[in-house]
């Protein structure tokens, strides 16, 4: 089978979807190895670095008005690409498919991460929700099968684009095998001692931004007096100052502390160095940070906000993402019982298995036939 992916963000977005796009590039081509995979970018110069199999293609323009404009490329240009590698399936992995491919002749899926721009309007300018919306909207309607990375995005696609359920497969995602790994006592020194991290921690890993909601954290710690210091990875934003003034208010200056621009590479000595884990966002799309911390063997306590139960199950603990009383209580009951902790990394490690990479490239290879049909 000849599949094409939408590779852009595989090459230049080193947040949740390009994690993505990455992880969908690796798994397919490891697992399915006995298809050809055609990796669409509008440019190749000062990309993302990642391993790539014999069997992937890179697809990039060469015309010199693609090469200035790879905007234009991306949206019109590469069906000629497409129709000239006589493609199976073109997938765009992150909300989008080219203009006019529904004439070239190939079937098409297209992942739909989320619907938080309709969920929580006051958390995007109105013109990006008109873009998103539009974008989204005709993406869904041309692709052949929509792939939805967690069952509360497929609700979201069947209630705010009516889109048919029957349409709609969900894939869970997995996470990079990195954080499957154990890593050696001689790199948790060498990563502690670089980042300066204290010998116990709460982390959390994500975008600084507000929907994250990093402040009920912030909010917790103070009032429920918790000594234990917070690590916060993540680039600095806008939001980030916001929360220093909370940080300052509260005089936690010593107790928190921020990471920019972490290697992915550190990433699971950080995780497998702290004590407890905390994603009390308002909305995600999956969560895949509570994944990457269960697999690293360390307790999860989560908002219960719809998809996030998908991803931690049985193995976290769940918390109203308005109530720092609740996160208090939850963050102690941990804390202070190693019994409930051993618990539940054992049923963490265990419920991560389910995301194993055989699992995800099955059921995207399931969805692949049914586009065929």
């Amino acid at each position: 089978m000849k599949i094409g992916l939408d590779a852009k963000r595989a090459f230049y977005n080193c947040r949740g979807l390009g994690n993505y796009s990455r992880d969908t590039i690796r798994i397919l081509s490891e697992q399915k190895a006995e298809n050809e995979y055609f990796l669409f970018t509008p440019k190749t110069k000062n990309a993302i670095n990642f391993p790539l199999q014999p069997n992937c293609k890179i697809i990039s323009p060469t015309g010199l008005l693609s090469v200035r404009v790879p905007s234009l490329w991306r949206t019109f240009g590469q069906c000629q690409e497409i129709r000239e590698n006589k493609l199976d399936i073109y997938h765009g992995l992150s909300h989008e498919l080219p203009h006019s491919i529904k004439k070239r002749n190939v079937r098409t899926v297209v992942t739909m991460h989320d619907l938080i721009f309709l969920k929580h309007p006051e958390l995007f300018p109105f013109f990006d929700r008109y873009l998103f919306q539009k974008k989204y909207l005709r993406s869904c309607l041309i692709a052949d099968r929509i792939i939805a990375i967690s069952q509360e995005t497929k609700n979201d696609l069947i209630e705010y684009l009516s889109i048919k359920e029957q349409k709609i497969d969900v894939v869970y995602q997995g996470c990079n095998p990195l954080f499957r790994q154990p890593v050696s006592e001689e790199e948790k020194k060498r990563v502690g001692l670089k980042y300066s991290l204290p010998s116990a921690y709460l982390l959390i890993v994500c975008a600084i931004e507000k929907r994250k909601n990093h402040e009920l954290i912030i909010n917790a710690m103070y009032r429920g007096k918790l000594d234990i210091p917070l690590v916060i990875v993540g680039h600095p934003s806008d939001y980030q100052k916001e929360l220093l003034l909370l940080v300052s208010k509260y005089k936690l200056e010593k107790q928190v502390i921020f990471l920019h621009h972490v290697e992915t590479s550190e990433l699971p000595a950080i995780y497998q160095l702290a004590t407890l884990f905390l994603y009390p966002s308002f909305s995600e799309g999956f969560g895949i940070p509570i994944l990457e911390a269960l697999t690293s063997g360390i307790p999860v306590i989560a908002s219960n906000a719809g998809c996030l139960k998908e991803a931690g199950g049985n193995a976290a603990l769940y918390v109203s993402s308005h109530e720092p009383e609740e996160l208090v209580n939850a963050i102690r009951s941990i804390l202070e019982n190693k019994t409930l902790s051993d618990q539940m990394i054992a049923e963490g490690m265990l419920h991560s298995s389910l995301f194993s990479d055989e699992n995800i490239a099955d059921t995207l290879m399931q969805t692949y036939r049914k586009t065929l049909v």
